[in-house]
């Protein structure tokens, strides 16, 4: 049985980190799989640890703690031997360069998860890290991204087109599927009735997310219909969701939109919803949130950022990045031609494209061929 390790940085709610809970649980029959992460703490690390998947924490105490790092990270590998050593976002993925003079036999790959990000945005380490991407990306083996957008931007940034495979990311329809009883907790949670209209974005508090542009949609929909509540899930940096905080009072829809940080049950979450929202002005790879909503028979209005223009296909409507008047226009087109049929239709596409069976079965095959080419 082939051993492969997954080397990503934290379990915390993120979209790679719960892809890849979700990809390793299916692939764990099929491969010995392993996952190595740097810090612990991350809430979705007990959906691994009840399963029969080992894991791993690297206990890294912070940013500098580096040469202890390295020594507990090339121990563990040292232990297992992993045929391949699949790298999970930008610092896992260099690391699986520097780590191949210690690993010759072991086959590197990388794990995109965005397209267009502006690497300068997160600082200069940020910007470092970006800049090394782009001269070792001839080093990895294979270079596994989950979307065309994100495949198209890096070939612009020099990556090898022979060593890029798309594999988009599979959403699990067992588990996000529609579920009135859900539904109605959730809202009742929050004190919204059944005749309220609740249009949600779904992601951390980061600039790439662009909550403002959400924000100031709101404000707008909210002065031609007062059926609507609006809700942010996710969390972020303290200063800027502080930011968006004063934003919202600034707007005067302080009781208009409810902010409810981060939770972990996101089926019941995303079928509180009427709408869906991507508001994302960059850097969007596949982005899961979209994908879910859809499997719970939620429609989406999403910008044309990334793959979000091929998830909701014909289900959902999609809007240039950074304008709020373009979002309001969508969201009342759809409350307008809504039906009972829409739910199954939009939940559809994500069964007949987007299936977890599908992303276990295109990754088993680039992961057995890989070990091949020795």
């Amino acid at each position: 049985m082939l051993k492969i390790v997954f080397l990503i940085r934290d379990l915390n709610y993120g979209g790679a980190q719960r892809q890849l809970v979700t990809l390793v649980k299916g692939l764990h029959k099929q491969f010995d799989v392993t996952v190595l992460y740097f810090y612990p703490g991350g809430p979705l690390e007990k959906d691994l640890k009840d399963s029969d998947i080992s894991l791993i924490c690297l206990e890294k105490r912070e940013r500098w703690d580096v040469l202890g790092f390295m020594r507990r990270l090339i121990a563990q590998l040292q232990r297992i031997q992993p045929d391949v050593l699949h790298g999970y976002l930008g610092e896992s993925n260099l690391l699986t360069t520097f780590l191949k003079p210690f690993f010759p036999s072991t086959k590197m790959i990388w794990g995109i998860r965005e397209s267009n990000t502006n690497a300068n945005i997160y600082g200069w380490l940020g910007s470092l890290l970006s800049q090394l991407e782009n001269v070792l990306s001839r080093f990895p083996d294979l270079i596994v991204i989950n979307s065309y957008a994100g495949q198209a931007y890096y070939l612009t940034h020099g990556f090898p087109a022979k060593k890029m495979v798309v594999i988009p990311n599979g959403l699990d329809t067992e588990r996000f599927q529609p579920d009135l009883h859900a539904r109605v907790k959730v809202r009742s949670q929050w004190g919204i009735s059944e005749n309220m209209i609740l249009i949600g974005l779904v992601g951390r508090l980061d600039p790439m997310k662009d909550h403002p542009t959400f924000l100031r949609a709101a404000a707008l929909i909210c002065q031609q219909r007062q059926d609507v509540r609006l809700v942010c899930v996710g969390t972020g940096a303290e200063n800027y969701a502080n930011q968006l905080l004063t934003l919202t009072e600034e707007l005067g829809i302080t009781d208009k939109v409810i902010w409810a940080g981060a939770r972990a049950d996101m089926p019941a979450v995303h079928n509180s919803l009427d709408i869906a929202t991507s508001s994302s002005a960059y850097g969007e790879g596949f982005a899961n949130v979209i994908g879910e909503a859809m499997a719970c028979g939620v429609p989406c209005v999403v910008t044309d950022v990334g793959d979000s223009r091929f998830i909701v296909g014909d289900t959902g409507l999609v809007v240039p990045p950074k304008n709020p008047q373009a979002l309001v226009d969508s969201w009342l087109k759809i409350l307008e031609h809504k039906n009972n049929k829409l739910p199954m239709i939009v939940r559809s596409r994500i069964q007949d494209n987007f299936h977890t069976k599908l992303l276990y079965e295109r990754t088993e095959k680039i992961l057995t061929s890989v070990t091949k080419t020795r």
